[in-house]
């Protein structure tokens, strides 16, 4: 049976593609060999180093997230380099099973999976190697599986603290263009991303910020790569080229993506997504539920976990949800299955959007008998009434 009306795509990515969008990829393919392609090619490459906010190289791969993840680590690191990885929840534990396949030793700073990353336990850790074996951070600024963001600003002086040069690498696959990220000012060494995110792209494209002292260490890292080669895809770069054959309708829809984000200015999208966050927690609260995040310097701007009263299944709910209002929601991951459902507020939303998104919710809290109190969405409109978003302030 037909259900009508627009599906609500709430999860934490990917999130809804503008039809904007859609229709700059709905182009004819051109060769991308051709001379016609390097304007495009020299478009996004240029455009995407401002979504980043560096003037340093970012790398465009074919591919999902992970993708980039083992680009990132590949051209970096040597068999058997030690990496610091902070498992803030299920995206950094997959990253760092990803290193440990590649042969990295992997030195784990395990956390509850409410929280970001600690600066003072990532200082202690390379304060203890006097030796410098450690050769990377690993951190991921915005953990989708517990909505906790990492404070980059603040584990880069915490590198600098212990006196130490390992890399700074930064999973932002679900930040980027989401929430404030400022590669060059933090001191980033090598940031990662996707497209299905705050780029509001599908699937399908991802990215490798570089420092100069990332590239350095490249010209000494012995890991086996060559489709993610960093220096091929540089040299190829600097025509507007790429060394293989790109996704050349998903360059267009990134191209648009960048336009899109430059005309609403990215300080306002950020400050979008902060005021949708707060506007989704004071529905939480509103509820008598919790939210997964416990430090609020810590609270995410792109999604939002909430845990459900013991004895309550989050994955039922989700199935009510989708099944009465026709609105998908983030399952809880690994740790968290069955005790969290996650609200996705990133990308193309405006407030009609959240209410519309809050109120499914309050339904399927209702039907699907999950204990809590009536007036969340109304809580959130309370809120969105009172500030306006020209009042919101990006971090």
């Amino acid at each position: 049976m037909r259900t009508a009306g627009r599906h609500f795509l709430q999860i934490p990515g990917p999130s809804p593609v503008p039809d904007r969008i859609l229709r700059a990829i709905d182009m004819p393919v051109i060769d991308h060999r051709g001379p016609g392609f390097a304007d495009v090619g020299n478009r996004v490459l240029s455009g995407i180093q401002g979504i980043f906010k560096t003037t340093q190289p970012v790398i465009i791969y074919p591919s999902s997230g992970t993708g980039a993840w083992e680009a990132a680590l590949v051209n970096s690191l040597s068999t058997g380099d030690r990496v610091v990885m902070v498992e803030t929840g299920h995206f950094a534990f997959l990253w760092q099973k990803l290193a440990e396949k590649l042969g990295l030793q992997a030195d784990v700073i395990v956390s509850d999976w409410r929280r970001g990353a600690d600066p003072e336990l990532v200082e202690q850790a390379l304060k203890e190697d006097g030796a410098h074996t450690i050769k990377a951070v690993c951190v991921v600024h915005n953990e989708t599986s517990t909505g906790c963001t990492s404070r980059i600003h603040a584990i880069r002086k915490a590198i600098d603290a212990a006196n130490h040069p390992a890399l700074l690498m930064v999973d932002t696959i679900s930040g980027l263009a989401s929430a404030d990220f400022r590669f060059d000012e933090w001191g980033v060494d090598v940031a990662i991303s996707g497209s299905q995110k705050g780029l509001m792209l599908p699937p399908g494209l991802s990215f490798n910020a570089v420092s100069e002292k990332a590239l350095k260490a490249s010209e000494s890292a012995s890991l086996t790569k060559s489709y993610w080669d960093w220096a091929e895809m540089i040299e190829a770069n600097k025509r507007g080229y790429f060394p293989y054959t790109p996704a050349t309708n998903m360059l267009f829809g990134l191209a648009e993506a960048i336009d899109m984000l430059n005309e609403e200015g990215l300080d306002n999208v950020f400050a979008r997504h902060i005021r949708h966050a707060e506007a989704t927690r004071c529905a939480v609260v509103a509820w008598g539920l919790e939210v997964q995040c416990q430090v609020e310097s810590e609270y995410s701007p792109v999604l939002t976990a909430v845990r459900v009263p013991d004895g309550a299944d989050a994955d039922h709910l989700r199935s009510v949800i989708l099944q009465q209002c026709d609105t998908s929601l983030g399952n809880g991951l690994s740790k968290v299955a069955g005790k969290v459902f996650r609200i996705g507020h990133l990308g193309d939303i405006n407030d009609v959007t959240l209410l519309g998104t809050l109120s499914g919710i309050e339904v399927g809290l209702h039907l699907a008998g999950v204990p809590h109190k009536a007036g969340g969405a109304q809580s959130a409109l309370d809120f969105l009434k009172s500030v306006r978003q020209k009042d919101s302030k990006a971090a």
